[in-house]
Order: structure tokens, then sequence, then C-alpha cells
């Protein structure tokens, strides 16, 4: 079975995710993810059964220094007709285009009534 299709929409709402956070569009941002929205991060476990909170509590992760975050590295571990997987790596950096924090995170990408959106991801962040 040809899964490019699921690829391309897994990378697109990758790209749309990274988009929305940078500009700060907590709609934009919301149409990326899947809701309940599942977040492992080291063993914490967050869902967020809305999208509400998912922005605020992100600037709250990030810390007072985020001004931006960049996918530096995306690859494709599996996929299927409905469902990707991606291993990526994330920047966060200050104004200043310093980094601030580096990480790897499993993306969990599906589409769900027609529509492609993260439903879930494990992350090595610190927060």
């Amino acid at each position: 079975m040809d899964n490019q299709p699921s690829i391309e929409a897994a990378l697109s709402v990758m790209d749309a995710h990274i988009e929305a956070l940078n500009k700060h569009d907590e709609i934009a941002l919301a149409n990326t993810l899947h809701f309940p929205h599942i977040r492992l991060s080291g063993t914490r476990l967050k869902i967020w059964q809305t999208s509400e909170s998912y922005f605020t509590d992100f600037k709250q992760r990030a810390g007072d220094g985020w001004s931006h975050s960049a996918f530096n590295d995306i690859q494709i571990v599996a996929s299927a007709e409905d469902k990707v997987h991606l291993d990526a790596e994330i920047l966060r950096f200050r104004s200043d285009g310093s980094i601030l924090t580096r990480f790897r995170s499993l993306w969990v990408v599906t589409c769900e009534a027609s529509h492609w959106a993260a439903k879930m991801r494990s992350s090595f962040a610190n927060q």
C-alpha cells in the first residue's frame, strides 16, 4: 500500500503546527491537534480534553525566554492510510536566535473525520 498521501498530510500538519505556534495563532494551532490531545513528557502525562488552555499551557512550559520554535529534523517512523508516526527534533529559540532548548519527540498524526491532526506525542523535553 502506498502511504505517500498520508505522509504528505502528516508533514503538512507539522508545518501548519509550527507556523501557528510561532504566530501565536491559537485557533490555527488547535486545528493542528485532535482533542483530547495527549502529551507524555518524561513520565508526566498531560491530556487536554479541549483546546481552551493548550496555548497558555505551552507558553508556561516554554518559559519566558521563548520566542519561536522550529522542527530541525523530521523522520517518518511508520505510516498507514490514517496514521503516521514521526520522530522530530524540536528547537525552541530566544528572541536573539540562540537555542533555548532542543529535544526529540515522537508525534502521532491521525486522520479523523477526514481531518489530519496530531493526536498525541511523547517528548524528551524538560517540561
